[in-house]
Parts: structure tokens; C-alpha cells; sequence
């Protein structure tokens, strides 16, 4: 049959496109992503470290969180047993070979309760802080997305808790339940969400208009796959910045009770309670129960505030360079 000089004819030695083409290509679509996500965070490593005062922040931190969780094991004191304390040591003992940081009226040796009081304060603070976190997210985000009336009334409950007094009503939750560690951390968490709501349902607002979230709009993409796959992950700088500032915040609301007699009950401690028994003793200049742990508190805050400050910069992709 003569051929038809106007058909076109595949070539011998053509091979099938899905199969070898296609998954090449996938391959190299995923390569340069992973490649993409390398550089970014390459990029927010460098500015971050430029932040002199960031990095020695993060030092600090890494040194006290050292201090609090594997100096107990280096330094052994009895922080448990109020009698045995009592009896083998002198109470409000100035500083000595024995006791570093002194002693305070219950016989307890001071740098270990710093230590021990720094467990809870650091554990209390970041827990709570990741809940308010995931709270405060998830309320926003679905607030931001739905608009409209839902919008509406989710931010009047939002205002009516911001116009609360935080202290007052840490006060009030507090004083109905035995103050435990656990509780402190859904009571702190439980008035801390309410700024992370508000930030990321701004973020939403923001986001859910853009051209990649109509994409899988149209596309038939869920409700819950667009929040948790475009608009959340789109929000982490915004996430990770209050984290950190809502850690430091976290500890001194919590420093703030147990100055107030509302800490963890003895024989546990924290920081709070510490500097709270101190200041009873101030004016027999007793001075290293309250500066000690008063400066462990200061150098904390002040550490997770510098590197909240670096980590907003380092996320801010107006600053990042090539």
C-alpha cells in the first residue's frame, strides 16, 4: 500500500513517554525543591547569625536550660525534703565552699533550687506557650478563612478576653484549683492564645485571597487541605516569632503567681516562688535569695526576646538575600 507523504510516521526507535520521561521529571521537580527549601533556610541561618547579640542570646539560653536539666545531676542537693534540709544545713547561710548560692530559710541549698525552680519554670513556659500556639492558630485561621459572621462573632470573643486583665484572670483560674504544673500550663495557655488569633486570622485575611489558594479553589481542594497545606504553613514566620516571644511571656506570668503565693506547692518551687520567699528576707540583707534567681529570670526573658527579634528578621523574606 503506497504511503501517504502527509501521515507522520512515528520514529523507530521513540520510546513511550510515561514512563521515562515523566518520573524524570518529577524527580527533578522535587530535587529542586528540596534544593529551594535548603537555600532558604541557608539564608535565614545567615541572617540570623549576623544578630551578634541573637546568637549570644541562643548561647545563654542553651547554657540555662543546661544549667536547670543536667546540673542536678552534676550538682546533687536536696530539694525535696524540707526536714532533711533543716537538719543538715544552717538556714539563710551566706555563700560558702558547700553551698555556692547560699542557702534559704527552709535549709534549701540555692543553686540547686534555682536549678530545680528552672524545670519548671522553663517547662511550664514553652508547653504552655505551644498550646496558646496551637490554640491560637487554629482559631484564626478557620476564623480568617470563613469570614463573614462567623468572623465576626469568633473576634468578639477574642476582644472580650483581650480586654480581661491577664493577671486577674491567671488570679481568678488559679485560686478555684489547686496550682499544679500542669494546670499552670493550660491556665497560662488558656489567656495567651488570644494574640495568636488575632495575628494569624490578619495573616488569613491576607492570604486566602491569593492566586495559589483560588487555584485549589477551583481545583476542588477542601476546606481543611487549603488551611493546613497553603495558608498555615504560608504563616510560620508569623508563628514562629510569637512562639518564642509568648515563651518568654509564659515565664513571667508564671514568675508573676509565684510571687504572688499562687505557685506550684512545695516541697516543688519556682523561680516566682523563690524570689517571692526572698523578698522576705531583703531587708536582713539576705541578697543571695533574691539576685540570684531574679537574674536567672532577667537573663532568660531578655535571651528569648533577642532571639524572637532575630528569628522575625531572619523570616521576613524582605531581608533575605541572595
Amino acid at each position: 500500500m503506497p504511503m501517504d507523504p502527509f501521515e507522520v510516521q512515528p520514529l523507530p526507535d521513540e520510546e513511550p513517554t510515561d514512563s521515562a520521561i515523566l518520573p524524570a521529571h518529577d524527580g527533578e521537580l522535587a530535587a529542586e525543591s528540596l534544593k529551594g527549601r535548603a537555600g532558604f533556610l541557608r539564608s535565614m541561618a545567615r541572617v540570623f547569625s549576623e544578630n551578634k547579640l541573637a546568637v549570644a542570646s541562643l548561647v545563654v539560653l542553651i547554657f540555662i536550660v543546661l544549667f536547670c536539666f543536667v546540673g542536678p545531676l552534676l550538682y546533687s542537693s536536696n530539694q525535696t525534703d524540707a526536714n532533711s534540709a533543716l537538719l543538715n544545713s544552717v538556714q539563710n547561710s551566706p555563700p560558702s565552699w558547700s553551698h555556692p548560692l547560699g542557702t534559704d530559710d527552709s535549709g534549701f541549698d540555692v543553686m540547686g533550687r534555682i536549678m530545680y525552680g528552672g524545670q519548671i519554670a522553663l517547662i511550664v513556659g514553652f508547653l504552655s506557650a505551644i498550646v496558646a500556639t496551637i490554640i491560637g492558630v487554629a482559631y484564626g485561621a478557620l476564623s480568617g478563612f470563613f469570614g463573614g459572621w462567623f468572623d465576626a462573632l469568633a473576634m468578639r470573643f477574642v476582644d472580650i478576653g483581650l480586654s480581661i486583665p491577664v493577671l486577674f484572670l491567671l488570679i481568678a483560674l488559679v485560686a478555684i484549683y489547686r496550682p499544679t504544673a500542669s494546670l499552670l500550663i493550660f491556665v497560662i495557655a488558656a489567656v495567651s492564645w488570644l494574640v495568636p488569633a488575632r495575628l494569624i486570622r490578619a495573616e488569613t485575611l491576607s492570604l486566602r485571597t491569593r492566586e495559589y489558594v483560588q487555584a485549589v479553589r477551583t481545583f476542588g481542594g477542601s476546606r481543611s487541605r487549603i488551611i493546613g497545606r497553603h495558608i498555615v504553613p504560608n504563616s510560620v514566620g508569623t508563628i514562629v516569632v510569637f512562639a518564642t516571644f509568648d515563651v518568654a511571656d509564659s515565664i513571667l506570668l508564671l514568675a508573676a503567681l509565684g510571687f504572688l503565693g499562687l505557685g506550684v506547692p512545695a516541697p516543688q518551687t519556682d523561680w516566682g516562688t523563690m524570689l517571692s520567699n526572698g523578698v522576705n528576707y531583703a531587708s536582713n540583707g539576705y541578697w543571695w535569695e533574691i539576685y540570684p534567681v531574679g537574674f536567672a529570670i532577667v537573663l532568660v526573658v531578655v535571651a528569648l526576646n533577642y532571639i524572637g527579634d532575630a528569628l522575625r528578621d531572619a523570616l521576613e523574606v524582605r531581608l533575605q538575600r541572595n
